[in-house]
């Protein structure tokens, strides 16, 4: 039986079960939270307490494992996420390797690699091959997914490097790939184009954040492709509401989409992006959190038509077949 790595080690794919795939537990900028971070920003024992209680409820809901994209950039640090893991073990978090950004590289990267000062290969693909293959810094948990963004600003230098680095890691070790995606600029059609003509598998890849965009003709393209659509930002109604993701989903079930469709949050345990109280979002979005897509949205995809067959589809089979490997 095939097996995918997770934070406590490689389970078999038949039993990842339901599964929401874009879903982080923290989102951090570590060098805020080492100088700045300390009493209201900042416990590290009580956000681990907390993050395990939220995720606990998540699994008590009948989810039994989240895809965390979060990679360098977005404040990546196996060994919490591990101490969580170990604290639900009812579920399991696949973990990312990759790097987010939506311009330029870190510094760490600006002078080595093709194009630079000091050429060389791309540093890139050897940390994200070790990542997927050995084991992320000494923690011993592997990553199964790959993670890159092409934003708005489009395909700058530093993305386009990633974008390469993330297909050639792919190409050396068959790990899927998840593209964080602008639907306002349509971005996800040069995102996949370029993976696609480096060699990148199509069925190996989710366009994220695909789910903002309404437009059918659009959504379609891209799941023509092969790839798989992104419906995971269920919550952050500022982007699209709740309604129209629904309808969109609907839709896309009645065309045939079902097996190109995967449903998530994008939501967090904690995040420090809107200061030290990640609550106080609360009143501006309201529907951002693990228990949407089990409380409200699936309930009125049922009422839109989608059938309990096409909703385990897009939680159950087709994350399975995206962590299956290829033969």
């Amino acid at each position: 039986m095939p097996t995918v790595e997770t934070a406590r080690g490689p389970v078999d794919v038949a039993d990842l079960g339901r599964t929401y795939m874009h879903e982080h537990v923290f989102v951090l900028d570590d060098y805020h939270q080492r100088n700045y971070g300390s009493g209201a920003w900042w416990d590290e024992d009580e956000r681990v307490a907390d993050a395990a209680a939220k995720l606990a409820a998540l699994a008590g809901s009948g989810v039994t494992t989240i895809a965390d994209p979060t990679v360098w950039g977005l404040g990546r640090y196996i060994p919490r996420i591990r101490r969580v893991a170990d604290l639900v073990p009812e579920l399991n978090i696949v973990v990312a390797t990759g790097l987010y950004t939506y311009a330029d590289l870190p510094f760490p990267l600006h002078y080595r690699g093709p194009g630079t000062l000091l050429g060389g290969p791309e540093p890139l693909v050897a940390d994200f091959v070790r990542d997927l293959t050995e084991g992320i810094a000494d923690t011993g948990v592997r990553a199964a997914f790959l993670k890159c963004a092409v934003d708005e600003p489009g395909f700058t230098p530093g993305v386009e490097r990633v974008l390469r680095a993330v297909a050639a890691a792919h190409r050396e070790t068959g790990a899927p790939v998840t593209v964080h995606t602008h639907s306002a600029s349509h971005s996800g059609r040069g995102a996949l184009d370029l993976l696609l003509k480096e060699g990148v598998d199509p069925a190996r890849v989710v366009v994220g954040h695909a789910g903002d965009s309404n437009d059918l003709d659009y959504l379609m393209e891209l799941a023509d492709t092969g790839a798989v659509l992104g419906m995971d930002r269920f919550g952050l109604d500022t982007y699209n509401p709740t309604p129209d993701r629904v309808a969109t989903v609907a839709a896309l079930c009645a065309r045939g989409y079902a097996d190109r469709m995967v449903l998530s949050h994008d939501a967090s345990c904690y995040i420090d992006w809107f200061g030290p109280d990640p609550e106080a979002l609360r009143p501006v979005l309201p529907n951002w959190h693990y228990g949407h897509l089990t409380d409200d949205v699936l309930p009125a995809l049922r009422e839109a038509g989608v059938t309990d067959a096409q909703i385990d589809a897009m939680l159950v089979a087709n994350p399975r077949r995206y962590f299956t490997p290829a033969p």
